[in-house]
């Protein structure tokens, strides 16, 4: 949880350039706090950022672009799913890693598939790794089918990455000079902080339970604010640690 939180701040710090940004990042916090797709609060919060940009611009003759629903399905728990669900949430993770959280949450604890507290586990574990973000996919893989779906969820999460990068690689700098497209992705940086936002926050409501969880979570705070170059491994061994003594059997 403090791991989490302590990306929060860093990257909205990052994110948050402007006063309307803090309020699409509100709202899209709020919109995943009621049970909105991640996915469509974070093209939302996009589409209302380029709208606010071409408010500003009204003069210029620029036009608004058309909305295109999003929808997403239900999955089950067998192989092919588990890939298919990687390689959803490869292609549409954007942002940083850490949105990755809020798309699992929504993918596999809404749909039964597994529970948060499973979640949180493989996000302790992930800490441990190189690549300790996306290397949660992996354990998930594993939780839900085994060494055959630790293979298909790695595999289903990076392969977008290769064929995105290889085929967007020479456009993202012009977009980005282009105004709209801008203040879209500007939009959709901070609504991805909102989402790991929203799930942090999930998370700490079934976490965070009592006295000795949360003196857990702000030692954790703590050690992360102030003394940045701890491994977060350390931090993971540590909270176990306290987790022992606190919590004797």
């Amino acid at each position: 949880m403090a791991i989490i939180a302590s990306a929060v701040i860093t990257l909205g710090k990052k994110a948050l350039k402007t006063k309307e940004l803090y309020v699409l990042g509100t709202l899209c916090v709020v919109l995943s706090l009621v049970g909105v797709n991640e996915i469509l609060a974070l093209f939302l919060t996009g589409v209302l950022a380029l709208l606010l940009y071409l408010f500003r611009q009204r003069g210029s003759g620029v036009f608004p672009v058309l909305l295109m629903p999003l929808t997403t399905g239900g999955v089950t728990a067998d192989s092919l799913r588990v890939f298919l669900i990687f390689l959803k949430v490869g292609a549409l993770l954007y942002g940083s890693g850490y949105v990755l959280f809020a798309f699992l949450d929504a993918e596999l604890v809404a749909t039964g598939l597994m529970s948060r507290t499973e979640l949180m586990d493989a996000v302790a574990v992930g800490q441990f790794t190189p690549g300790p973000v996306l290397s949660t996919a992996t354990f998930v893989g594993w939780i839900l089918q085994g060494p055959e779906g630790a293979l298909l969820a790695t595999i289903g999460i990076f392969l977008p990455s290769f064929l995105l990068v290889a085929l967007l690689n020479p456009l993202i700098p012009r977009m980005r000079k282009w105004k709209p497209v801008s203040a879209f992705l500007d939009g959709v940086n901070v609504g991805s902080v909102a989402v790991i936002l929203a799930v942090c926050l999930q998370m700490g409501f079934e976490a965070v339970t009592d006295w000795r969880t949360t003196l857990i979570f702000l030692l954790g705070l703590l050690v992360v604010f102030f003394f940045k170059k701890v491994n977060s491994a350390w931090l993971v061994i540590g909270g176990s640690a306290l987790g022992l003594l606190l919590f004797p059997y």
